[in-house]
């Protein structure tokens, strides 16, 4: 009787789906995609120069740099080579930097795509061995990071950010 318990048990957990990483990985990507474009999409075009100091990034500039970097983290889960990419400082318009941007998370669209067998898969980033799922991830800390500053900037200028709208 043990045995059949066991058995039984054994087939069970076997077939049961294990949450997947890739999965939940694409899925915290696509929240942080969504309310960047969001963002990116609701400013005024005259507030992509705002800067709350001079030190700083403009909004666009910020934007801009999320562009970049997409390219830089997802090259590495993807095993190649970033395509280069000045967003940052070529950028002049607001319709022109969403197209970059837009680009530039479809480019990403892909590495988060890869399969669950590849989540493990050994990379390089930054010139350390790593493996794609946490390359994803980085880039995926990076977007929050960014959208935090841009959150910023939209209440500097009495804008709501997108993740805090209220809901439908």
């Amino acid at each position: 009787m043990k045995t059949l318990v066991f058995l039984t048990l054994f087939a069970v957990s076997s077939f049961a789906q294990s949450p997947s990483l890739m999965k939940g990985s694409q899925r915290t990507y696509t929240f942080a995609k969504t309310n960047i474009m969001r963002s990116a999409e609701k400013v005024p075009e005259e507030t992509f120069s705002f800067k709350p100091t001079p030190e700083v990034r403009s909004f666009g500039d910020v934007l801009a740099h999320i562009a970049d970097a997409q390219y830089l983290f997802c090259s590495a889960a993807l095993g190649g080579e970033a395509p280069k990419s000045s967003v940052e400082k070529t950028w002049k318009t607001k319709a022109g930097l969403i197209e970059s941007l837009k680009t530039a998370f479809e480019y990403c669209d892909k590495a988060y795509a890869l399969g669950e067998e590849n989540a493990t898969k050994a990379v390089k980033l930054f010139g350390g061995d790593s493996t794609v799922i946490t390359a994803l991830d980085f880039n995926t800390a990076h977007n929050f990071e960014h959208y935090g500053n841009l959150a910023t900037y939209m209440r500097l200028k009495n804008i709501i950010p997108p993740s805090s709208e209220p809901r439908k």
